[in-house]
């Protein structure tokens, strides 16, 4: 790290791979790490975006070489074959990922050779390069991505299924509404007439991965993840990718992202029948809080895809003034943010928002500060604190989120903007 960040809004890559890989049916990490890596960054991540955890083996269920001091002089590649022995014996999975934490990245040990060991013998191990210094959570889960790709996906698939989309830039735990965002979108497009693969849906495990080199679409619902997977993705397989900027909250938001896939899937009249009904539906409800919905100035703080949608939802459906939109993703690229910068400006409605891009707390408290007019803050945990001491109506939509259960509630689509419109205005 080139700098100290007050209260990170990410955990390291290793936890945001973790965190990704445990949200796959019957498919466990095996860390090679110091001791603390396992709990900390399992507890980092999955509780506190949305304070759960993840299905099927979690926290200290975990297998982990706990390296010490030790490791580091001599090297721990004997004592990780131990670790995977013992979990191929007691543990019951489809497919095993050794994580590598931060010591096991410094002494480079071959974890590479482990994995091949027992691939040889059958069992599906493989070994990813996951140390926390690498990054912070999305990298994470962009690694745990690849180490799919190279390792589950099918490298050779027998036809392709007309039907077929694969979903992807929806961050398990890092988006602390995930679930519910992934079964709304899904919902939607399968009212399309299309089967969506997100890999991490109830149903979904390493039989459905492995099938998503017979799609016909990747669909990113997000403003920069993912660039070089689905470059990738397309080299090896010949599966073009559509990018929507953000998780599509709303009317106008969703609209335009349904009518995107159907016309790269040639499913135009099917996206406008769904887009008729689900307006239908959401605008009856829309229009019985007349009177009781009223303007609002607003700042948003949490990770592009979430500002994104909510502030042009906020803006464009609700009319409501943006004030300040602060992305805590490490954004690196200029043309990612150039990307982000553009639709955080382009509303129909309303004048732009004040744009930053940072992840640490002060700078975040000392830029909220600038908008003495701002009435609502949509942001994570760490923000809550702010909101409190200017008695700024405040509603928790990023990461962390250590104070909101969330199972299937949704932020996504139409009616998941019914749901955020309800929990705005149920906290007056």
């Amino acid at each position: 790290m080139s700098e100290i960040v007050e209260n990170p809004h990410a955990n390291c890559s290793l936890g945001g791979a973790n965190a990704t890989l445990t949200a796959i049916k019957r498919v466990i990490p095996i860390y090679h790490s110091g001791p603390g890596c396992c709990l900390q960054t399992t507890a980092g991540e999955a509780s506190q975006g949305g304070v759960r955890l993840p299905y099927y083996v979690q926290y200290t269920a975990l297998p982990c070489t706990n390296m010490t001091e030790k490791d580091v002089v001599l090297g721990a590649v004997e004592k990780l074959d131990r670790h995977v022995e013992a979990a191929l014996e007691i543990l019951d999975a489809d497919a095993f990922f050794i994580l590598t934490g931060c010591t096991a990245g410094i002494i480079g040990d071959d974890v590479q050779s482990v994995a091949k060991k027992y691939r040889e013998k059958g069992a599906p191990v493989y070994a990813v390069n996951s140390a926390g210094f690498l990054g912070e959570s999305c990298l994470g889960y962009e690694i745990a991505l690849k180490a799919l790709l190279d390792n589950i996906v099918d490298p050779a698939p027998k036809k392709r299924n007309p039907k077929l989309v694969n979903l992807f830039g929806v961050i398990p735990f890092h988006d602390p509404y995930w679930e519910g965002n992934l079964e709304e979108i899904t919902r939607l497009l399968n009212l399309m007439g299309l089967k969506v693969n997100t890999f991490f849906s109830h149903d979904q495990g390493v039989k459905e991965i492995k099938t998503a080199s017979s799609a016909v679409l990747n669909i990113i619902v997000s403003p920069w993840l993912l660039k070089g997977f689905a470059a990738e993705f397309e080299k090896r397989f010949g599966i073009p990718s559509l990018r929507h900027r953000c998780v599509p909250l709303g009317a106008t938001e969703t609209e335009t992202f349904l009518r995107s896939v159907g016309e790269a899937l040639s499913l135009q009249d099917k996206a406008e029948k769904v887009i008729s009904a689900e307006e239908k539906y959401f605008y009856r409800y829309l229009e019985t809080g007349i009177g009781v919905q009223n303007w609002r100035r607003f700042s948003v703080v949490g990770d592009a895809s979430t500002v994104t949608a909510v502030t042009r939802f906020l803006a464009n459906d609700m009319s409501f003034t943006p004030d300040g939109a602060i992305v805590t993703d490490a954004v690196f690229r200029p043309a990612d943010r150039e990307r982000i910068t553009e639709a955080l400006t382009k509303l129909t409605y309303s004048r732009p928002p004040e744009i930053f891009f940072t992840g640490d707390q002060w700078q975040i408290n000392t830029a909220l500060a600038r908008f003495d007019q701002t009435m609502l803050l949509v942001a994570s945990t760490n923000e809550h604190e702010f909101a409190m001491s200017r008695g700024l109506q405040f509603f928790v939509a990023a990461y962390p989120n250590s104070e909101r259960l969330i199972y299937n509630r949704s932020l996504a689509g139409y009616r998941g903007a019914l749901t955020f419109l309800e929990d705005i205005y149920s906290n007056l």
